[in-house]
């Protein structure tokens, strides 16, 4: 009786599944609630194009291939006033980018060493690393940005500026310092470089295996150092020396030879590390204070040193607490360096505000700057999430 049912009678059944079904249900419901948005982006965006057609105004990206007419002070790929807008609006994001990745490496360096000292015993250093923290991170960054802005403004002329060893030279323009000039050679030593990174990590990753099977240790923070330094040196100095170095000279009026780095670079660089290092360094202390006591103990009854038990016992467990809201600093340290444009540092958003001025393109370069913080944003966070998952803890 059961093969003689009614076809259309087990296909409606299907059909009403689809909505007495929870896990369904649900499915069409994400699905409905997506393409009301698309709708309503798609309106948003046709309405735009229509009023700016109505306004009279153009639209496109069409203007990143216009010449820009004017001069970027600091860069690091070629570019000239008769450059197109779209590679001014890339020398503006490589700005960026460098400030950040400087700003990240300082700022944690600096933030990880005043979170352990705040630690310490010694109630002067805990004390002075507290009221820095305090002080910095209570004060507006835009704030600090001006003024150590102006400090370096208050550095002598040209003429008048500071040498280090009259190579390296200081003034109210920036700091001058030597350049390197690349022969023939050059780039066998930048690959020893990097195969001797490799190497280094090759050679850790092995030494952790070895340890697991023996209980033996190899000196890794000596090994790779030192390979690190002496593969390239070696290779330096077979080639007969292709690196060289330009170092700043003294004229007249000015300074020549060299490279010279904005004192608005400086500026931001130490105003966002500074700043950013305070609330890592609470981050830091917070991850050092969760670890249990008894680790420390443990730690002190077997005789191991203050320093190896830091290194080696408390701060592997502390980083699963630290990871997650450092990558959120890292995240506002990236967006906060957007207050260049206070200052004058030719950054994306600096370099995007004239090319918006002279093109009159205002979504489509606000388009660009949102695209361009959001991948650096997600490309920030993919990094901290894949170290967080290697660092994490495995039961056995």
């Amino acid at each position: 009786m059961a093969q003689n049912r009614d076809p259309s009678i087990k296909k409606s059944f299907r059909l009403i599944q689809l909505w007495t079904d929870e896990r369904w249900r649900g499915l069409i419901f994400q699905f409905l609630l997506i393409l009301a948005l698309c709708i309503l982006v798609a309106f948003i965006i046709s309405n735009t194009i229509q009023n700016l057609k109505t306004a009279g105004m153009a639209s496109g990206y069409d203007f990143i291939f216009d010449t820009a007419s004017f001069d970027i002070n600091q860069r690091l790929i070629e570019y000239s006033s008769t450059s197109t807008y779209g590679r001014a609006i890339i020398v503006g994001g490589l700005n960026t980018i460098v400030v950040a990745i400087l700003g990240i490496f300082a700022s944690t360096i600096i933030g990880f060493i005043a979170g352990i000292l705040r630690l310490s015993r010694n109630f002067l250093i805990s004390r002075l690393v507290g009221i820095y923290v305090e002080f910095i991170r209570n004060v507006p960054v835009l704030l600090q940005i001006i003024f150590w802005w102006v400090i370096l403004l208050a550095l002598p002329k040209v003429r008048d500026s500071l040498s280090i060893g009259d190579s390296i030279f200081l003034s109210n323009r920036g700091i001058r310092l030597p350049s390197p000039i690349y022969e023939e050679g050059s780039f066998w030593v930048l690959a020893a470089f990097i195969i001797a990174i490799a190497l280094s990590l090759i050679i850790r990753r092995w030494s952790f295996k070895r340890q697991e099977v023996t209980g033996q240790t190899l000196p890794i923070w000596i090994i790779a150092p030192a390979l690190i330094i002496f593969l390239p040196v070696i290779i330096f100095f077979m080639l007969g020396q292709p690196i060289g170095f330009e170092t700043p000279v003294r004229s007249k009026f000015n300074l020549r030879g060299g490279f010279n780095v904005t004192p608005e670079f400086v500026a931001l660089w130490l105003a966002l590390s500074t700043y950013t290092a305070a609330f890592i360094s609470e981050i830091v202390r917070a991850g050092i204070s969760s670890v249990s006591a008894g680790q420390k103990e443990a730690a002190r009854a077997l005789g191991l040193k203050q320093n190896i038990t830091m290194r080696k016992i408390i701060l592997p467990q502390a980083l699963r607490v630290i990871i997650p809201p450092l990558t959120s600093q890292y995240l506002n340290l990236t967006k906060n360096s957007s207050l260049a444009v206070a200052i004058g540092y030719q950054d994306i958003v600096s370099i995007g505000d004239t090319v918006l001025n002279q093109s009159g393109r205002v979504l489509e370069v606000i388009s660009i700057f949102m695209l361009f913080y959001l991948t650096l944003s997600l490309a920030t966070s993919a990094f901290m999430n894949w170290y967080n998952k290697k660092i994490n803890l495995i039961e056995r």
